[in-house]
């Protein structure tokens, strides 16, 4: 598999249904808003190069407080001086409760989170984040194994000091472009556990399927570039392993965007690239979902403010609950199981794949 790994995009630029007769009744929170949703005003208190166009950021709070405890693998909102609110991993010490840290690739030809992150985030300055909250949590196993792709590292680094410290064994397979784009090496082979890289220019990519082969009993836990992760659910899926694989992803497929049909002939009123109807079974109503919005735009043309984040299906904020009707899963947040359930959906991205679906908003 080929895989450039200057491709990866930064985390920028994680009970049934009731039924329709009872539409006051309110959710369970989402994932995101089950987190608290306070944003603390933190100080950028250091600003430091990692790799080859990357920097890592230290926030502390001014005052000098603790700060809200977090867990290998959380994420958390970085609200920017534009008013742009993007989404970064935490790779700091997780026993530390005096500062949070965040890696960010500068990527020119992404969003401008990165660039703003990059030209904006000084030391000193204040900014407002989120509080930490997960959709890559890590779980009780016998054995890991991370694979990542450039600053695809950026999660796995609290990871491996959890596994690391709790004595458990664990292995590292890490690609970049260079060895210079290598981000927090020394801090990884300072944890003890083996480490095999893979510089793309000097040794070319990773052998995925040897991977998976050599540890037939491992957790796999896996950040990149989406074809990287793709390849590997389905070779973790051929070995009835993918139960077994956990992603965070950074980007949404291009593919699955609105308006982009996968069949033939035009999108007509039912198809998930078409128009559908959205009924509100808390706030009363409906609306017209067109071909060209999401159920996002849709629902707050309606009058709806439901809070968003990512807006590519990567962040969990926008989390739904359905009531009726069958979705076009489009986010790379929900697992599979829980896309086959159909009691929730992420309304920045997702469709309907009927004439109309029922939500509780």
């Amino acid at each position: 598999m080929s895989v450039d790994f200057d491709l990866l995009i930064p985390v920028e630029d994680l009970t049934a249904p009731e039924p329709v007769s009872a539409p006051t009744t309110v959710s369970a929170p989402s994932r995101a808003q089950a987190a608290d949703r306070l944003t603390l005003t933190l100080r950028v208190e250091q600003v430091r190069r990692e790799a080859e166009g990357v920097n890592s950021f230290v926030f502390v709070d001014p005052g000098g407080a603790e700060l809200p405890e977090w867990k290998a693998g959380d994420h958390l909102d970085v609200h920017l001086p534009s008013g742009t609110i993007r989404q970064y991993s935490l790779c700091g010490d997780i026993d530390d409760r005096s500062s949070y840290r965040i890696a960010v690739l500068e990527l020119p030809q992404g969003r401008g989170g990165s660039l703003e992150v990059h030209r904006e985030l000084r030391p000193g300055r204040l900014i407002e984040l989120g509080t930490p909250r997960s959709n890559f949590a890590l779980e009780e196993a016998a054995e890991y194994v991370f694979i990542a792709g450039g600053i695809g590292i950026t999660p796995i680094v609290s990871m491996i000091q959890s596994v690391a410290a709790a004595g458990k064994p664990w292995k590292l397979y890490f690609g970049a472009k260079s060895r210079e784009h290598f981000a927090f090496l020394p801090e990884l082979e300072a944890r003890g556990g083996k480490i095999s890289l893979y510089p793309q220019n000097e040794s070319g990519f990773m052998d995925l399927a040897d991977i998976v082969e050599r540890h037939p009993d491992a957790e796999l836990y896996c950040c990149g570039p989406g074809p990287l992760m793709d390849s590997l659910t389905g070779l973790m899926a051929d070995v009835g392993r993918a139960e077994a694989l956990h992603l965070e992803r950074f980007s949404v497929d291009p593919l699955a965007t609105v308006g982009s049909s996968t069949g033939d002939g035009d999108a007509t009123v039912g198809d998930s690239d078409g128009t559908f109807e959205v009924e509100l079974a808390r706030t009363g109503g409906s609306v017209s979902v067109g071909a060209e919005e999401t159920v996002l735009d849709a629902v707050r043309r309606a009058g709806v403010d439901h809070p968003s984040s990512c807006e590519m299906g990567i962040c969990g904020t926008c989390e739904t609950r359905v009531v009726s009707g069958e979705i076009d899963h489009r986010d790379n947040l929900l697992t599979e199981a829980e896309k086959a359930k159909g009691d929730c959906m992420m309304i920045c991205v997702s469709r309907a794949n009927c004439p109309k679906i029922v939500l509780d908003l």
